[in-house]
């Protein structure tokens, strides 16, 4: 399918989405989020595809909303009612997340407002040496957006997730590399290469197993009883037995082979 504002490629059982504004920084429009989601939903029931990696093109991975809609809504008298329609929709893109195949962001440049929020349900973070990130909200006298106000916590604790909150300050990729914020900085040029092989090693495993695990990931991340916990762990370690994958694992142990999961879909 042919796109106006992202462009689309494979590479083996991984799904590369490139954000494709380098005009504007590849802020976030409208129909670039429309695009985004499409061909995520597409991979999402395509067996052929394990893992998705998204990235942007050009200097920057997103610098934030697009904020010429903002401001026709202020000369149209409309304050905040596009912004907070399009916060209802992002409400909605984190649960998209939860229940995508895994994402693995590759941070090439500026990743700055939504452009950093949108990476925070995503299940990798990589960023490059030229990574630039900000929650830059503040700034710009509007709210964190996303759930990111409960997101970042978890991932980067509280303490500093309130200080790049309250601060609206531009941290660079090794910086949040030593505070969590990403899992691992590259130099530049090996961006692209460590998030693929990073994708590929996460695609090459069993897909429900894949999404069983993000599904008690995303349950257990508030869950305060540990019998709950074991019990949900309990039923889905019980349903993994029960699916091929596990029988195709057994029996490639006991050959001394590497298992094919996916000759099994």
């Amino acid at each position: 399918m042919s796109y106006e504002m992202i462009l689309v490629e494979t590479e083996g059982r991984v799904g590369i989405i490139t954000f494709n504004r380098p005009e504007r920084r590849n802020a976030m429009h409208a129909t670039m989020n429309a695009e985004i989601r499409d061909q995520i939903e597409a991979w999402n029931s395509d067996p052929g595809i394990g893992a998705i990696i998204l990235t942007g093109a050009g200097q920057a991975f997103c610098a934030g909303a697009d904020v010429s809609g903002w401001k026709r809504g202020i000369e149209e008298g409309e304050g905040g009612q596009e912004a907070t329609d399009r916060f209802r929709r992002e409400e909605s893109w984190v649960l998209f997340f939860q229940r995508s195949k895994p994402i693995i962001c590759a941070i090439n440049g500026a990743s700055i407002g939504v452009g950093l929020t949108i990476t925070l349900p995503c299940d990798v973070r990589i960023a490059s040496e030229q990574a630039r990130l900000s929650m830059r909200f503040v700034r710009i006298g509007v709210m964190p957006e996303l759930t990111s106000t409960h997101l970042l916590a978890h991932i980067v604790g509280f303490g500093q997730a309130m200080e790049l909150m309250l601060s609206g300050k531009t941290i660079d990729g090794t910086e949040a590399a030593r505070i969590g914020l990403v899992n691992r900085v590259v130099p530049h040029e090996k961006l692209m290469e460590e998030a693929l092989a990073t994708a590929q090693d996460i695609a090459f495993n069993p897909t429900e197993s894949l999404m069983a695990i993000k599904k008690l990931a995303w349950q257990n991340l508030d869950e305060g009883d540990i019998m709950t916990i074991h019990e949900r762990e309990r039923q889905e370690f019980q349903a993994a037995m029960d699916r091929p994958a596990f029988k195709e694992a057994v029996s490639a142990f006991t050959e001394k082979r590497q298992p094919d999961f996916h000759k099994l879909q």
